[in-house]
């Protein structure tokens, strides 16, 4: 932890150094300190220490500076940090000003000059507020902060990525806290550009890309090497089992994961019916539990980084990444997911991230704590992300389309669990038909798909899980996809006249072997998977058998 700061200001070069030095010489283990020779040096300071979220303990301050007295620049200084204590340096002609400070701002103490002995007139005057002050501040988060409003996209957005890759952070609403609005305007182009990312060393950044904030953070967002044998695409269940079993039986493997590790499972609250969790376990623990596990096997993994487009240069396919890096490799294995499906309604696209969510986006949990809300969708995803948000929410409304409610396509240990529950209600046979508010969202309107009438409900956020589509545009015009956008592979490749259109080989393709000869489409994204967490684990680890055989013959 960062040490809290003795903070001294003085116009004098000889009181000055004399301070420091006699403050060096009792506090140097404990304290930083810093020092200023005039209250506009001193609020420069101040902003830089703001900045980087560094405590201070104590001010102790000269009265009688040009410019600005101690009193003048202690009254700026608390705006920042008002729970630091307050110690005034004043000579006997200045004691009616330190009175004055004392009802002003609340001074603690004042000091005459000299001071000598110091052990007698100094040290126990601080000793005594340095004690209470520990007593009764918390130290401050010495980690990365995040300032931003909860009704900006971009916020809501970097919170998940770091959320996802299991980076702790501080949120802070500007809302909430004028001096940080003060702090980051001059870096937000007056707020228009949100969020502001601050970080513990003093630098910034402002609304950053996915990849700049990974660079920043030292994830590694660049291939250590030329060559691999194996490049897996997707950093969800089917993904890391494959890079797993991959590395684990040799193979140079790269993983390529535009987000963060986990897919969709990875924003699950807790997946109750995996094999081996008896209590249940995490979709983020998971994905953290397997990245470990490929990573102890050599494997390594680029994050924030998007495979755009793909050549085949047998027996080479190469890969080219959003930043315009190519890695080359003999066999790329997809399992790139789903992504959920866009709600197309009134208002909701204006409204994607200022109320409106797509998954269980659990960064946002608290937010809205005693707050309404509801979840779109009727299927195991939207049940799981109904009974995690019940622990904050004031109250979680399920709309569902089926007339039969929940059991159209949710398991009953789901629907058990919200049955139980008393803040989550269920309205079926129903679907949005708009949603409205002014910069976030207010109301949410749905139909009765029976009686036609529409119904408002006054909400906070609408959390969305309709279905998903096959995350698989990179690879049109690259290998087969079914009418739906999904990955062929196997015996389930059209044939025309016996023939498979861009095979090239003697030999029919594998079971996971799209029509690409060394390109394997594994998970959610592959045409036919059943979308389930053990079976994307199970086609992940399967494939590697098929990656063999051809590896066996390149």
């Amino acid at each position: 932890m960062t040490k809290p700061v003795l903070f001294c200001v003085d116009d004098d070069p000889e009181v000055l150094s004399a301070v420091e030095r006699d403050l060096r010489m009792y506090y140097r283990n404990n304290y930083k300190i810093v020092t200023a020779s005039s209250g506009g040096e001193g609020l420069e300071a101040l902003s830089i220490l703001k900045q980087r979220n560094n405590a201070i303990a104590l001010f102790l301050v000269d009265q009688r500076m040009p410019g600005m007295t101690g009193t003048q620049f202690l009254e700026k200084a608390l705006a920042l940090y008002p729970d630091a204590k307050k110690v005034l340096l004043t000579a006997y002609a200045d004691t009616e000003a330190a009175i004055v400070s004392i009802n002003k701002i609340g001074l603690d103490h004042y000091l005459m000059k000299p001071w000598d002995p110091p052990e007698v007139k100094f040290f126990p005057v601080l000793n005594d507020l340095l004690f209470d002050w520990q007593s009764e501040v918390r130290p401050p988060y010495d980690g990365i902060r995040i300032a931003g409003s909860r009704w900006s996209h971009g916020s809501y957005a970097i919170r998940e990525f770091l959320s996802g890759n299991n980076i702790p952070y501080q949120w802070v609403d500007i809302e909430q806290d004028e001096p940080v609005r003060e702090l980051i305007q001059p870096l937000s182009d007056n707020l228009k550009k949100l969020p502001v990312v601050l970080f513990p060393d003093g630098s910034t950044l402002t609304d950053p890309s996915h990849l700049e904030l990974a660079q920043k953070l030292g994830i590694q967002t660049i291939a250590q090497k030329p060559f691999y044998d194996l490049v897996v695409i997707g950093a969800g269940p089917a993904g890391l089992a494959n890079a797993v079993y991959g590395a684990s039986e040799g193979l140079k493997t790269l993983i390529i994961e535009r987000s963060s590790p986990g897919g969709q499972a990875g924003t699950s609250s807790k997946i109750e019916n995996y094999l081996g969790f008896p209590a249940g376990v995490s979709g983020a623990d998971l994905a953290l539990r397997a990245v470990a596990q490929a990573r102890r096997f050599g494997a390594e993994l680029l994050t924030a980084q998007e495979a755009v487009s793909f050549r085949r240069e047998d027996p080479y396919r190469v890969i080219t990444l959003s930043d315009g890096a190519e890695i080359s490799c003999y066999a790329i294995v997809f399992a790139t997911g789903m992504s959920v499906r866009k709600l197309e309604v009134p208002g909701a696209a204006d409204l994607e991230g200022l109320g409106v969510f797509y998954g269980a986006a659990l960064s946002e949990a608290a937010t809205y704590r005693n707050k309404d809300i509801c979840i779109v969708g009727g299927a195991n995803s939207a049940g799981q992300g109904a009974v995690f948000f019940s622990r904050y929410a004031r109250s979680v409304t399920i709309l569902i389309r089926a007339a039969e409610g929940l059991k159209a396509a949710m398991s009953q240990y789901l629907i058990d669990r919200i049955e139980t529950t008393p803040n989550i209600r269920v309205i079926s046979s129903v679907e949005v038909s708009s949603v409205e508010g002014n910069g976030f969202l207010e109301k949410v309107n749905i139909r009765n798909v029976q009686t036609n009438e529409i119904t408002a409900l006054e909400m906070s956020a609408m959390f969305i899980f309709i279905g998903a589509a096959p995350h698989a545009n990179m690879c049109e015009g690259f290998i087969a996809l079914d009418d739906k956008g999904f990955i062929v592979t196997g015996s389930d490749l059209p044939r025309t006249a016996g023939k498979i259109s861009g095979w090239t080989l003697d030999r029919d393709p594998y079971l996971f072997e799209t029509n690409v000869p060394g390109v394997f489409g594994v998970g959610d994204v592959r045409s036919g998977a059943n979308r389930r967490v053990a079976t994307a684990v199970g086609e992940g680890s399967a494939a590697i058998y098929m990656v063999h055989r051809y590896l066996s013959t390149v």
